[in-house]
Parts: structure tokens; sequence; C-alpha cells
């Protein structure tokens, strides 16, 4: 059935039809309900590509990650998708990691489907992209960006909140030799985490050596990497902070291979709580970084870019916090366990 016949059914003019399945607020609510019933009973589809041709507007975001593979992301894309189908618009999914090449042939791509908007998560080369974008008047959704373009909307997340309240609990278990692994160098959150980390440290009175301080990939392998370094060291740390999820898990298999148990003879702290870290054995103290906040901030983000009409104080920076939850991968330290012993 064609848009004449659905006009036809509904008895209402093609202009009428064609507002009303574009979402057009102008249409009388009682003729918009008139079409969708025909719509709906007759199992029309519109041609998504000559309706973005006519409104100028095609109803897709783009979601890049840096990798699919990080189980970090797929609650994001899962979130993302989600909000998608609720207000009708289809999430471009790119997972296009590091290489300035590919990442230029996605945002030309991105460019060519005549986005309504692009999220950008975790790539640390979001400065490039970010002009490609600008440039091409898409508006752009950044994390950790500070950005005067009136395109870019950014969300700040408040690692230092999640990094103090794991070092002063690791502190009150009497743990003061407490090591770090940090994220790759060329991510902005990487060199935040690492900042804070040192400055909540320093706040209670606890030096950090640089042998205690290893910068990682968010893998489960450099975890494993870091703890075999600090176990060949004259004193190992009683406890281990990472800046990701999969680092802490790497430094639990590490200690096991190693023979140490968690968290008798180390303390683990992880960070992003991914699904996992619950089950993990013992399960996983991590430092929450809400995956589902962030979806629902970047979608909103660019829906108040896209349908400006629906919110109009519309902010530019939003703001997430990070909170720990204790779980059992940390206890008291071994000094002060051995000072408890009768």
């Amino acid at each position: 059935m064609t848009i004449h016949e659905i006009a036809k059914e509904a008895k209402v003019s093609i202009a009428t039809v064609s507002r009303a399945i574009n979402r057009v607020r102008s249409v009388d609510p009682v003729l918009a309900r008139r079409v969708w019933k025909v719509v709906e009973k007759v199992g029309y589809y519109p041609n998504t590509h000559a309706r973005a041709l006519v409104s100028g507007r095609s109803r897709i975001f783009a979601l890049i990650v840096s990798e699919i593979t990080n189980p970090f992301f797929p609650e994001i894309v899962q979130r993302m998708m989600e909000l998608g189908l609720e207000h009708n618009y289809e999430i471009l999914l790119n997972a296009c990691g590091q290489d300035p090449h590919l990442l230029e042939t996605a945002a030309r791509q991105i460019i060519q489907r005549r986005v309504d908007g692009v999220a950008i998560l975790t790539l640390g080369t979001e400065d490039t992209l970010v002009k490609i974008f600008t440039r091409q008047q898409v508006p752009v959704f950044v994390v950790d960006m500070a950005s005067s373009e009136p395109l870019v909307k950014s969300v700040h997340i408040d690692y230092e909140h999640g990094i103090r309240q794991a070092v002063q609990h690791l502190a009150a278990l009497g743990h003061v030799s407490i090591a770090f692994i940090s994220g790759p160098t060329h991510l902005k959150s990487a060199a935040i985490q690492k900042a804070a980390f040192a400055r909540c440290m320093s706040e209670i009175g606890l030096e950090v050596p640089a042998e205690r301080l290893v910068d990682g990939d968010h893998t489960m392998t450099c975890g494993m990497k870091a703890l075999a370094f600090w176990v060949a060291l004259p004193a190992r740390p009683s406890a281990v902070l990472c800046s990701s999820d999969m680092s802490a898990i790497g430094v639990m298999r590490q200690a096991f291979e190693l023979g140490l148990n968690v968290p008798a003879d180390l303390s683990v702290v992880g960070f992003d709580d991914i699904r996992l870290a619950q089950f993990m054995i013992p399960p996983l103290t991590t430092v929450q970084m809400s995956q589902t906040e962030i979806a629902d901030t970047a979608f909103s983000a660019l829906l108040d870019s896209a349908e400006p009409w629906r919110n109009p104080q519309r902010r530019r920076k939003y703001g997430i916090k990070t909170n720990l939850v204790l779980r059992r991968s940390t206890a008291l330290a071994p000094c002060r366990v051995r000072e408890l012993q009768p």
C-alpha cells in the first residue's frame, strides 16, 4: 500500500499522512491516530531514505566505540539500541579502533548516511573526529572533552570521587602499599584517573613509588603482567587498584597462578563495574561507572540536538559520578591481620 492509499483509507490528505508518519508535532492528534491505525492495519513501512530526503533528517544516530570486544561497551550499545527503538531512531554502530585511516573512513561513511548526531566514546582521538563532524554541521557527544563549539556536547566523569572512596577503603583496611594500573596513555580518562589516584594517596599521607604505577591498556593481560612485575620486587604491594575491571580480573588470574589468595594475600579493586565483576571468585570490589547512565546521557544530548523543541533549556555539559561497590576481593592488610593475632 502506498502513501496515497493510506491517505484515502484514513480520509486525510497525503501531507497529513506524511507529517503523521514523521511525527510532526503540529499534526492534529485525532488525525494522527487515524493515520497510524491504518498504517498498523495494513502493515505499511515507509521508505526511510526517501523520507530523509524530504525531511532533511535521517533519524539515525551514530555511536563510535574504540572496541566492541571490551565488556564495558556492549551494555552501552544495548541501552542506546533500546532508546533508539523507543524514540524511533536507528543506531549506527562503528568500532574502528585507533587506526587514523579507518577512523577517517568511518567518519566519511557516517556523514554519508546523513546522521542526526554522533556519540564518540573513549577513543583518545576525539579531537580529529569532532573537527570532521562539526565541519559538516553534525552534532557530537563526547566524554571528558571541553569544547567551545556549539555543536559539541560533553559529559564529565567524576573519576576522582570513586577513586577516593577506593583508596580510603583500602587505607581503612590497613593497606599502605597500594599499587595502581592505569589505562592507555593516549586516553584522557587514563591521565585523569592516574592523577586522581596520586592526589587521593597524598591526602592520607601515603607515598606512591614509581614502581607501583604501571601504565596498562585495560586488558586482562596487562593486569597479569603488572602483578608478575610487582611480585618480583623485594616488597610487593598488599593491594592493587585498577583503572578497569578487565585489568583487575587479570590481576586476580595471575594471583591464582602464583598461589596468592585474593583477598587474604592481596586486595584487588577494579573500575567500571562490568557485569562480569559480580560473578568473579571472589566477587570483585570495584568503582562503578554506570554504562546505562552514560548511554542515557549520550542519547538525551543527541536527541536535544536533533529535536530542540523537546527541551527549551538545552544543556551542553553533563556530569556522571562514580561510586565504590564493595564486594569480597578486599580485606584487612596482612600486616594488620598479624597485629590482631594473639
